[in-house]
């Protein structure tokens, strides 16, 4: 098991826009979230915004362990995979504007994810969202999410 902790910054930098404002980008490794797969950060955060990397239905514990079975089981491990994420970047499924989800069975399990996505959200607050199809996902996933959301 991994250290508990809220989260290690990995090269913060400072960047100007065109308004001469600064931004500080932090690059985020968060400590009990899943292994990433390949080069990348678990999110960034910039000016109140955590940008989250799509998560797939690994076991944060254990990421040789197989992906859960069928799209409901999967759906619920993304969510609590992109929680993890969240609560250790500052912020909350509450606070997510906007999410993106990507099926490998679009027509097949839209409906069922649906129904586990929207019992993660209180009536009336569901974040704006895309839903595309693609033809494959990491260590053959059903379903990868990546959200972004305001911290708190």
């Amino acid at each position: 098991m991994r250290p508990s902790g809220r989260f290690t910054s990995v090269f913060p930098r400072t960047f100007r826009s065109s308004c001469s404002k600064r931004v500080m980008i932090e690059f985020l490794m968060i400590s009990g979230a899943p292994s990433p797969v390949a080069p990348y950060s678990h999110a960034t955060a910039a000016d109140g915004w955590v940008f989250v990397t799509g998560q797939i239905p690994t076991d944060p514990d254990d990421d040789s362990m197989p992906l859960p079975d069928g799209i409901e089981a999967q759906t619920r491990r993304v969510i609590e995979n992109l929680r993890r994420v969240l609560a250790g970047s500052g912020s909350a499924l509450d606070r997510v504007v906007f999410a993106r989800v990507y099926l490998t069975h679009f027509e097949r399990d839209y409906a069922a994810m649906n129904a586990v996505y929207q019992s993660y959200f209180a009536p009336g607050h569901l974040p704006a969202r895309t839903c595309i199809g693609v033809t494959g996902l990491a260590r053959g996933a059903l379903v990868e999410m990546d959200l972004l959301a305001h911290r708190a």
